[in-house]
């Protein structure tokens, strides 16, 4: 039996010192949108206490699925470094960006540079994404949608390189009898896509997965929970999404903050997997078991 935590839009706070040089372009925007809105609604102390329950648990695997950072300046992704480290050892830690980490052209590269290997795996032709973390007979497979993109956009991309590759890597995981999990952070389905936030490829993604199967799509970018599926080779797959992590109780935008925990093991020929959703609810301080779903 193995198990496997899942993370979503850290946005870790407060942001650091500004300068004006700082604030050119898109992060302007972001700046406004920060101080005006999600300073409020995101903060670093419902992350602490989120954190540690989920830590508690003591999964084998983590799967955190981007936004670590809000403008991704070099300072923020040092930060989100840091706080990766405190998460847990590369080893049982993987991430796939979102977004806010690739807000502006450069900022992935660095992320890629001060993250390291909680952003590196296993790979097919020398190419970053997507890459693949095993744990027994768990498959975590990290794709990017993660693009800059201009102010008041926030949508992903997925290309037909990186679907080629990840088309082999199922297939050969497949083969191999894994439990196949593939992180992106913006939701491939149909029911979530928007012009200004939704995933640009979302149907070669879901192509993908409809010829090669997939056992399991955790996502984040919406902040809200979220359970959907789309069409796999053998099955419907589960496409789950969680809310922020750093999401505070009482606010208008997201869900509050929370976290999965899936329990997965081998069933004969085939896979039994549980799902448990943990975080706090509207109102009360306390963090509790809101859910608890057999997926397989």
């Amino acid at each position: 039996m193995i198990t496997l935590a899942h993370i979503s839009d850290i946005h870790l706070s407060p942001l650091p010192r500004l300068g004006l040089r700082d604030l050119v372009g898109k992060r302007l925007t972001g700046f406004l949108n920060w101080k005006l809105k999600r300073h409020g609604e995101l903060n670093s102390e419902t992350l602490v206490q989120l954190v540690r329950h989920m830590q508690a648990q003591k999964a084998d695997f983590t799967a955190v699925t981007g936004d670590l950072t809000n403008l991704a300046l070099r300072t923020e992704v040092a930060r989100a470094g840091k706080w990766l480290e405190s998460l847990g050892d590369s080893r049982h830690v993987a991430v796939c960006p979102g977004n806010h980490d690739a807000y502006v052209p450069g900022a992935l590269e660095s992320a890629q540079e001060i993250w390291g290997d909680y952003l590196r795996g296993e790979t097919l032709e020398g190419q970053a994404f997507p890459f693949v973390r095993r744990v027994g007979e768990l498959a975590v497979i990290s794709c990017s949608s993660a693009v800059p993109t201009p102010p008041f956009l926030a949508i992903g991309r997925f290309e037909e390189r990186q679907a080629t590759r990840l088309a082999r890597i199922l297939k050969l995981l497949g083969d191999a009898g894994y439990f196949r999990v593939v992180l992106i952070h913006h939701p491939p389905n149909a029911e979530l896509q928007h012009p200004s936030f939704g995933l640009k490829g979302h149907r070669i993604f879901r192509q993908v997965v409809a010829s090669e199967g997939a056992e399991l799509i955790l996502h984040g970018h919406t902040h809200r929970s979220s359970i959907h599926q789309i069409p796999g080779k053998n099955h419907e797959v589960p496409v789950i999404g969680v809310a922020a992590a750093s999401a505070a109780q009482g606010g208008t935008l997201d869900d509050p903050a929370r976290y999965n925990l899936f329990r997965i093991e081998k069933a004969g020929a085939g896979w039994q997997c549980t799902m448990r959703e943990f975080g706090f609810q509207r109102l009360g301080n306390d963090i509790v078991m809101r859910m608890q779903m057999r997926i397989y």
